[in-house]
């Protein structure tokens, strides 16, 4: 049973086997007549923890930064973003409205393929930059080609503001999820660590919005540990009209509230999640229904792409593999793993956790999915880091992350491609390790959910009387007993 102290934190260094060992070097685990600091909370050095982390992350991408992401220097210093491609490839670059219809907008530039969350903050974004490079009228830059327009230094410097604009946010989004993850057990805010400190989030926090959707699902992981349905619903259906896959926190939520016979709770997070992915979709629906299909389109007309175990069968077959094949295999295999974790959901001897069942969900969805880009780690990452705290078992999965981190920019540069032939089979290795990597996380994740003694978090209960649950969902059956932009979309 997990040592506490007065003040009912559980310790990393009592209860991680890791820091219990890296403690020793600066004087061992602390001890049972140590004080809390007045002022240093765990959330407080968490959060300093993710800015000083996520600010490391920005200077890992300022090798890029000068040349403005032009050269090839954004795969060899593994500092390509997405950003600046967008900003002058999708007609931010003369504030062009996301959904218009505009026969002339159209002609210039390709319909956003995100969506509409991450298309209104776009446009939000390139209005500041524009504001702060005193940009004077874009809307005149229709006069000229778009390629001259991209290769003009003003344009130059704005998409070097836009990436900044996007940063600054991005960061304060990193530190906010932190915060919220150290919230959602209240005698465990040092689970969060994983989060703060992640080499994943380091790395990959700067190439796409999909830190917008992770701090609607660390919010939507601290609203339901704190009993709050409607709360959770609205986050997820926020997050959902940002990135698709926060809707899959759904599925879990309904295999608690099953379990508990919590309809009322269900009933409220589905209708807020409706209410809220509805809300955001209609201006963009009204304006422009043809632009505002275009996110669902793409999805189901792209093929094998980066990251995926679908791209490595197409390359080693030599065969081409139809958008529509791996649309139906992909859906299928995931609704038969979804099958498969409302299995153990139910079966397991009491409730799981939300992060447990939703990092299972998640992660089958990556692993068979026709796309896995770099950063699509960031969907896991905080779902991981609360339904297996430990650093061990952290610290496998990210490694894996980080080998495919460097691989896939060494492929893009052509490094894997040995006398310049057309086998690539580095890559596949990185491929495999990466999902070797999660599985082997799946695997600690589902023994805990059918093993809760094993789980940190309700394992170390005991017999230990002084020893409350968090939050309602932590006792068993409570109420029963290619080409910029690379890595879209």
């Amino acid at each position: 049973m997990t040592r506490r102290r007065a003040d009912d934190h559980v310790h990393p260094t009592l209860d991680d086997p890791v820091v219990t060992a890296l403690s020793e070097g600066v004087g061992g685990p602390v001890g049972a007549h140590a004080t809390r600091h007045p002022w240093w909370t765990p959330a407080r050095v968490l959060v300093l923890v993710a800015a000083a982390f996520f600010a490391l992350g920005m200077l890992q991408k300022s090798g890029c930064y000068q040349d403005t992401w032009t050269n090839d220097d954004r795969y060899t210093h593994m500092c390509y973003s997405d950003l600046p491609y967008l900003y002058t490839g999708r007609g931010l670059v003369e504030l062009d409205w996301p959904y218009t219809d505009d026969p002339q907008v159209r002609s210039r530039y390709e319909v956003m393929e995100y969506p509409v969350g991450i298309a209104y903050f776009a446009y939000g974004a390139a209005w500041v930059t524009q504001q702060v490079a005193d940009s004077g009228d874009v809307h005149a830059r229709s006069d000229q080609q778009v390629e001259d327009v991209a290769a003009t230094p003003q344009v130059r410097k704005e998409q070097r503001g836009f990436v900044i604009v996007n940063a600054l946010v991005f960061g304060a989004l990193a530190i906010l999820s932190a915060w919220l993850l150290a919230g959602a057990h209240r005698r465990r805010p040092w689970d969060a660590a994983a989060f703060a400190a992640s080499p994943a989030l380091l790395l990959t926090g700067l190439i796409n919005w999909d830190l917008l959707a992770v701090v609607m699902v660390a919010g939507a992981l601290f609203t339901w540990a704190r009993g709050r349905p409607v709360a959770t619903g609205l986050l997820v259906g926020l997050g959902t009209a940002t990135k698709l896959y926060p809707l899959f926190l759904l599925g879990p939520i309904a295999i608690i509230c099953l379990r508990e016979r919590r309809y009322r709770d269900l009933v409220d997070t589905v209708l807020a999640a409706a209410g809220a992915w509805f809300v955001l979709n209609a201006p963009a629906y009204v304006v422009g229904q043809d632009e505002w299909k275009r996110f669902w389109e793409f999805n189901s007309e792209r093929g094998p792409d980066l990251g995926s175990a679908w791209l490595v069968v197409s390359q080693w077959s030599g065969e081409a593999i139809a958008a529509g094949t791996v649309n139906h295999w992909s859906w299928a295999l995931f609704g038969l793993w979804c099958a498969a974790v409302a299995a153990v959901g139910f079966r397991a001897p009491s409730t799981p956790r939300l992060a447990q069942l939703g990092f299972l969900v998640v992660a089958g969805f990556l692993l068979v999915n026709k796309v896995y880009s770099p950063q699509y780690v960031l969907w896991l990452l905080p779902l991981a880091v609360l339904a297996r705290p430990r650093w061990r078992d952290q610290l496998v999965w990210q490694a894996s992350e980080v080998v495919y981190f460097a691989s896939v920019w060494w492929y893009l540069n052509g490094d894997l491609q040995p006398n310049e032939g057309d086998q690539v089979g580095w890559y596949w290795v990185a491929i495999l390790i990466r999902m070797l990597g999660e599985l082997y996380l799946v695997a600690i994740v589902t023994r805990d959910v059918l093993r809760p003694d094993l789980d940190p978090v309700l394992g170390d209960r005991g017999d230990d009387p002084s020893v409350e649950p968090a939050d309602h969902q932590l006792v068993p059956n409570q109420r029963n007993r290619a080409e910029p932009a690379l890595f879209h979309a």
